[in-house]
């Protein structure tokens, strides 16, 4: 397999690629992470920057020292960048900073102005628990269904939107699954939505690191209200994600979490809150997370959106019609190669008889392949990919509230990043022909309340790789 020019080029932008991970016979060799819908490793800008600014660190905002000046202007800049990389816009959008985008999803679900007639919020039913699990707390959940592969059933969601409507507030839905790489039509859907009256919430996690967002002016149907991102998908992993909010909606209201920082006046009697963002940014920010953030942003912009596409593309083309020519490998979602301009690259797969505990415990400790396994924060979809019925559902969280996990249904997913390569993925294929040829090597024992399996004579002395003595 040549290697093509892109390859190499966005190969060197990162330090982190050859590193080399012991393996259960004893030998090393260099890792391969096929686990970026999860997190992504550290582009080499984020690194240089980052260790740049932290000679300058201080604490941001009221600071008149010079450093905590410039701290206080990287952070606001930083801010600024985020909101130019989604499309939106100063005048009417505002980006707020938390750790992640499960935060950021929570932070709108406590400041979202929800009335007892507007209470209803559509969510699909391919969601990540964070776009789910904060909205069940806050109003009521309606799914939107799906196809049988596992993408939207827009014919529902309009079914749904004409059913609930004007008791619809919000609809909130992934840009892009975590599990099948589906892209939703977040426009069309939006223009929909805001017809109907409602506002519309992107969960851009997977998105972003992909694919260009355009959250558009207020004034355009298609507009998107509010987006989430984080850092950690973005190859940016310190420990930040951002909310990227209209405006309008959080300059009303009471935070969702309360501190210093986002107050003009306290008294023992009364409180003046900050204007938007500090409002809801309370204590101490991870300004380091913002700096790496941005500078991830500015890489990606200086590559172009449309080749971080094109490559991941012929990734999963690649990868597509490998697997199509394999016997006893499952691939759940769309699986034609012909429509992978059309979706991420990730790809979840199962090996027929096999317990996908045991296919990534094989891939790792035998191959030195990191991958992702089990239901990826997406419960309710992953039953549904998989056809497994109430009664069998009912069973396994029975096993579960037992502490016994080893029955859990769940798959193997294969996403790519930025820097994976076509020679990486053939070695996949040959490690997955090792397995299906039952020729893997290691003698695997499966724990209960975990449900992982660990291979005898795995000894690995972790300190000779990290260690916190001085």
């Amino acid at each position: 397999m040549t290697q093509t020019k892109d390859q190499s080029d966005f190969s060197c932008l990162y330090s982190c690629l050859d590193i080399q991970v012991p393996l259960l016979d004893g030998s090393t060799r260099t890792y391969i992470n096929f686990d970026n819908a999860a997190s992504t490793p550290s582009l080499k800008i984020v690194k240089d920057k980052v260790n740049q600014y932290l000679d300058y660190y201080s604490s941001v905002h009221r600071g008149t020292g010079f450093k905590s000046q410039l701290s206080t202007h990287a952070f606001e800049e930083a801010r600024k960048i985020v909101i130019d990389f989604v499309g939106g816009n100063t005048t009417e959008h505002v980006c707020i900073f938390g750790k992640n985008t499960t935060e950021a999803i929570n932070t709108l679900s406590h400041r979202f102005p929800f009335t007892e007639k507007k209470n209803v919020v559509l969510v699909s039913s391919q969601e990540h628990h964070s776009n789910d699990l904060p909205w069940r707390v806050a109003a009521h959940v309606e799914h939107i269904a799906l196809k049988s592969d596992g993408s939207l059933d827009e014919n529902d969601f309009d079914l749904k939107l004409k059913e609930y409507g004007d008791r619809v507030a919000l609809v909130s839905i992934t840009g892009a699954s975590n599990v099948t790489g589906f892209i939703n039509p977040i426009h069309r859907l939006a223009e929909k939505t805001h017809r109907a009256g409602a506002q519309i919430c992107v969960d851009c996690a997977q998105l972003a690191p992909h694919r260009s967002i355009n959250m558009g002016s207020l004034d355009d149907p298609s507009h998107l209200d509010y987006v989430a991102i984080s850092a950690h998908k973005m190859y940016a992993p310190f420990g930040t994600g951002a909310l990227i909010t209209r405006r309008d909606t959080f300059e009303k209201g009471e935070p969702f979490m309360r501190g210093g920082g986002e107050v003009e006046i306290v008294t023992l009697d009364s409180v003046t809150w900050s204007e938007p963002p500090d409002r809801d940014e309370a204590g101490s920010p991870n300004v380091v997370g913002a700096v790496a953030l941005a500078a991830a942003i500015s890489q990606l912009k200086s590559i172009g959106m449309d080749k971080v596409a094109a490559h991941e593309a012929q990734l999963t083309r690649y990868i597509l019609s490998r697997f199509k020519q394999m016997k006893g490998l499952t691939v759940y979602g769309n699986t034609s190669p012909e429509e992978a301009d059309d979706r991420l690259g990730v790809v979840p797969i199962n090996l027929d008889g096999m317990s996908h505990y045991l296919v990534a415990a094989i891939l790792g400790y035998e191959f030195g392949i990191g991958v992702r396994n089990g239901c990826f924060c997406a419960h309710p979809y992953l039953l549904q990919l998989m056809g497994v019925d109430e009664n069998n559902a009912k069973t396994v969280r029975s096993q579960i509230q037992s502490h016994d996990k080893r029955q859990i249904p769940g798959l193997v997913r294969v996403s790519f990043g930025l820097y994976n390569t076509e020679q990486e993925i053939d070695t996949l294929i040959q490690a997955i022909e090792v397995i299906l040829a039952g020729k893997y090597k290691g003698k695997y024992h499966q724990d209960i309340p975990s449900g992982a399996f660990n291979p005898e004579g795995w000894n690995v002395d972790f300190n000779k790789y990290l260690t916190y003595e001085v």
